[in-house]
Protein backbone atom coordinates (compact mmCIF):
# COMPACT_ATOMS: atom_id res chain seq x y z
CA UNK A 1 0.00 0.00 0.00
CA UNK A 2 2.96 2.26 0.60
CA UNK A 3 4.44 1.91 -2.57
CA UNK A 4 0.95 2.44 -4.19
CA UNK A 5 0.92 5.82 -2.06
CA UNK A 6 4.69 6.94 -3.47
CA UNK A 7 3.63 6.06 -7.04
CA UNK A 8 0.34 8.19 -6.52
CA UNK A 9 2.30 11.07 -5.33
CA UNK A 10 4.74 11.10 -7.60
CA UNK A 11 2.27 11.14 -10.44
CA UNK A 12 0.60 14.00 -8.50
CA UNK A 13 4.24 15.96 -8.44
CA UNK A 14 5.14 15.18 -11.90
CA UNK A 15 1.43 16.24 -13.02
CA UNK A 16 2.01 19.71 -11.20
CA UNK A 17 5.72 20.15 -12.62
CA UNK A 18 3.86 20.14 -16.29
CA UNK A 19 1.46 22.21 -15.37
CA UNK A 20 3.24 25.07 -14.30
CA UNK A 21 5.56 24.83 -17.00
CA UNK A 22 2.71 24.47 -19.27
CA UNK A 23 0.89 27.72 -17.58
CA UNK A 24 3.95 29.58 -18.14
CA UNK A 25 4.26 28.56 -21.88
CA UNK A 26 0.86 29.58 -22.43
CA UNK A 27 0.79 32.50 -20.68
CA UNK A 28 3.34 33.89 -22.77
CA UNK A 29 2.37 33.16 -25.99
CA UNK A 30 -1.17 34.39 -25.04
CA UNK A 31 0.24 37.67 -23.47
CA UNK A 32 2.77 38.01 -27.05
CA UNK A 33 -0.44 37.65 -29.32
CA UNK A 34 -2.29 40.58 -26.92
CA UNK A 35 0.73 43.11 -26.41
CA UNK A 36 2.69 42.58 -29.89
CA UNK A 37 1.27 44.63 -33.16
CA UNK A 38 -1.57 42.33 -35.23
CA UNK A 39 0.91 43.59 -38.57
CA UNK A 40 3.84 41.69 -36.67
CA UNK A 41 1.68 38.76 -36.04
CA UNK A 42 2.07 37.72 -39.92
CA UNK A 43 2.48 34.09 -40.45
CA UNK A 44 2.69 31.88 -43.20
CA UNK A 45 -0.86 31.08 -42.61
CA UNK A 46 -2.82 34.61 -42.84
CA UNK A 47 -5.28 34.60 -39.89
CA UNK A 48 -7.24 37.26 -38.76
CA UNK A 49 -6.33 40.13 -36.28
CA UNK A 50 -9.10 39.33 -33.76
CA UNK A 51 -8.97 35.82 -34.14
CA UNK A 52 -4.92 36.00 -32.98
CA UNK A 53 -6.64 37.94 -29.93
CA UNK A 54 -8.87 35.75 -28.83
CA UNK A 55 -6.49 32.86 -29.10
CA UNK A 56 -4.27 34.90 -26.55
CA UNK A 57 -7.53 35.40 -24.27
CA UNK A 58 -7.88 32.06 -24.50
CA UNK A 59 -4.13 30.56 -23.85
CA UNK A 60 -3.58 33.28 -21.13
CA UNK A 61 -7.24 31.99 -19.57
CA UNK A 62 -6.08 28.25 -20.14
CA UNK A 63 -2.66 28.89 -18.68
CA UNK A 64 -3.89 30.39 -15.57
CA UNK A 65 -7.09 27.53 -15.52
CA UNK A 66 -3.94 24.75 -15.71
CA UNK A 67 -2.58 26.27 -12.18
CA UNK A 68 -4.87 28.37 -10.24
CA UNK A 69 -7.66 26.02 -9.29
CA UNK A 70 -5.46 23.68 -7.51
CA UNK A 71 -3.59 26.47 -6.28
CA UNK A 72 -6.93 27.92 -4.35
CA UNK A 73 -8.32 24.50 -4.00
CA UNK A 74 -11.57 26.11 -5.50
CA UNK A 75 -13.57 24.33 -8.75
CA UNK A 76 -10.33 22.23 -9.16
CA UNK A 77 -12.41 20.30 -12.08
CA UNK A 78 -11.31 23.51 -14.03
CA UNK A 79 -7.87 22.28 -14.38
CA UNK A 80 -8.54 19.38 -16.94
CA UNK A 81 -11.25 21.50 -18.37
CA UNK A 82 -8.81 24.63 -19.25
CA UNK A 83 -5.86 21.57 -20.26
CA UNK A 84 -8.50 20.39 -22.62
CA UNK A 85 -9.59 23.65 -24.49
CA UNK A 86 -5.52 23.94 -24.64
CA UNK A 87 -5.36 20.41 -26.58
CA UNK A 88 -7.64 21.69 -29.19
CA UNK A 89 -5.96 25.34 -29.65
CA UNK A 90 -2.63 23.25 -29.94
CA UNK A 91 -4.08 20.73 -32.37
CA UNK A 92 -5.32 23.96 -34.28
CA UNK A 93 -1.64 25.32 -34.32
CA UNK A 94 -0.19 22.23 -35.03
CA UNK A 95 -2.48 22.09 -38.35
CA UNK A 96 -1.85 25.47 -38.97
CA UNK A 97 1.75 25.33 -38.81
CA UNK A 98 1.94 22.21 -41.34
CA UNK A 99 -0.05 23.85 -43.51
CA UNK A 100 2.22 27.01 -43.29
CA UNK A 101 5.05 24.54 -44.72
CA UNK A 102 6.98 24.55 -41.94
CA UNK A 103 6.41 20.61 -40.72
CA UNK A 104 9.61 20.64 -38.73
CA UNK A 105 8.15 22.95 -36.29
CA UNK A 106 5.16 22.29 -35.97
CA UNK A 107 6.48 19.62 -33.25
CA UNK A 108 6.62 22.34 -30.69
CA UNK A 109 2.70 22.65 -30.51
CA UNK A 110 2.63 18.71 -31.07
CA UNK A 111 4.51 18.30 -27.59
CA UNK A 112 2.67 21.21 -25.64
CA UNK A 113 -1.01 19.70 -27.06
CA UNK A 114 0.87 16.01 -25.95
CA UNK A 115 1.79 17.51 -22.81
CA UNK A 116 -1.67 19.38 -22.25
CA UNK A 117 -3.58 16.23 -23.07
CA UNK A 118 -1.42 14.29 -20.50
CA UNK A 119 -2.33 17.04 -17.82
CA UNK A 120 -6.39 16.51 -18.95
CA UNK A 121 -6.14 13.13 -18.48
CA UNK A 122 -3.85 12.93 -15.22
CA UNK A 123 -6.29 15.47 -13.52
CA UNK A 124 -9.20 13.75 -14.80
CA UNK A 125 -9.00 10.13 -14.07
CA UNK A 126 -5.84 9.20 -12.37
CA UNK A 127 -4.88 12.05 -9.81
CA UNK A 128 -7.49 14.57 -9.51
CA UNK A 129 -7.35 17.47 -7.59
CA UNK A 130 -9.47 17.58 -4.17
CA UNK A 131 -11.48 20.83 -3.31
CA UNK A 132 -11.53 22.72 -0.12
CA UNK A 133 -13.19 20.37 2.67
Amino acid sequence: MTEQNGTSRKLHYGLWIIQVILALIFLFAGSMKLIVPIEQMKGPVQLPGLFLRFIGVCEVLGGIGLVLPGLLRIRPGLTPLAAAGLVIIMIGATVTTILGGQAAIAILPFVVGVLSAVVAWGRWRVAPLSGKS
